[in-house]
């Protein structure tokens, strides 16, 4: 048996990492600036943005050391090199932006039971704000949340605060000018809510790469089976595909060629290799050339294992 195998590294991004670290600064000092107005105030909603700011602060700095992580070149022990630190920073966020969610449905539901009065311009003031700070954060992390799942969800933490800051504002007038303090917590559940739902659907994704899953666009029978139909190849089995990160794809499988052909496992390894990287984006593949399947051992589990539908 022949392994072939093949893979290339990323490069780092120092101006990523300086636009993190600013915002990972001015979202502290917004936090700071939202505790004291939330409790001058008295406005749960307020308090509420003030706690998701702060959380916000953490997942950017959370973002941050995980993006300098993910540069560091493969070693002996990491062989792969670091670059899921950046997933299992975003999976670490995300899942803190669940729980805080829940949270604050529950300190909602007891302030609609229990409603108190609200100081809405100091409400307005701290919540405008926190807005324009919002803005700029998203405006500096745009860029790179278009290229990272763990900047995405750092820039999800931001969004989401930002329509958070928004809702509060609008709460804060309907306050101001007509006295309905049920809007505070109502406001909140509404936070909480849409801070849930966007969480939720980023966690399946950072799940799925975590647990090495095949990434939702690329099918390994119909791969299997393309393959098949190269020069020389008579069977491909065993047949494994995963993501090593969000951009980085990795292949293996046992590829069978006739004896005779064996002279020709460079030649082939290349041409499988080409159509790999050209049709399906895959830059990491390890292929294991047989000429008797090894399927065929007494001991060796079937070639084709039967392969159920994506769950």
């Amino acid at each position: 048996m022949a392994h072939a195998h093949s893979h290339h590294h990323p490069h780092p991004h120092p101006g990523s990492q300086r636009r993190l670290l600013l915002s990972v600064l001015l979202n502290l000092l917004i936090s700071v600036a939202e505790v004291i107005g939330g409790l001058l105030s008295g406005s749960l909603a307020l308090i509420s943005d003030a706690v998701h700011n702060l959380n916000d602060t953490a997942s950017i700095a959370i973002s941050y050391v995980a993006r300098k992580l993910s540069h560091r070149a493969p070693s002996a022990s990491k062989t792969f090199g670091y670059r899921r630190a950046e997933i299992i920073g975003a999976f670490a966020n995300l899942i803190t932006l669940v729980v805080i969610a829940l949270f604050l449905i529950k300190e909602a539901v007891d302030r609609l039971l229990n409603p108190q009065p609200i100081n809405a311009p100091v409400l307005l003031t701290v919540a405008t704000i926190g807005l324009l700070a919002n803005v700029f954060t998203a405006i500096l992390l745009y860029r790179d949340a278009r290229e990272s799942l763990n900047v995405r969800s750092a820039f999800l933490h931001i969004v989401s605060d930002a329509v958070s800051s928004v809702a509060v504002i609008l709460g804060g007038f309907t306050i101001l000018f007509w006295d309905v303090y049920w809007v505070d917590p109502v406001v909140t559940i509404g936070i909480a809510v849409y801070i849930g739902y966007l969480s939720w659907k980023m966690l399946r994704q950072t799940t799925h790469i975590l647990m090495e899953g095949t990434p939702e666009n690329l099918d390994p029978r119909h791969i299997a089976a393309d393959l098949r139909q190269m020069a020389h190849v008579r069977d491909v089995h065993h047949v494994h595909i995963w993501q090593l990160d969000e951009h980085h794809l990795a292949f293996e499988a046992h590829v069978v060629v006739d004896e005779a052909d064996l002279p020709r496992m460079e030649q082939i390894k290349r041409a499988l290799k080409q159509r790999l990287r050209e049709q399906y984006g895959i830059g990491h593949v390890t292929l294991e050339f047989e000429s008797h399947p090894c399927c065929e051992e007494a001991s060796a589990p079937p070639c084709h294992d039967p392969l159920p539908a994506r769950q």
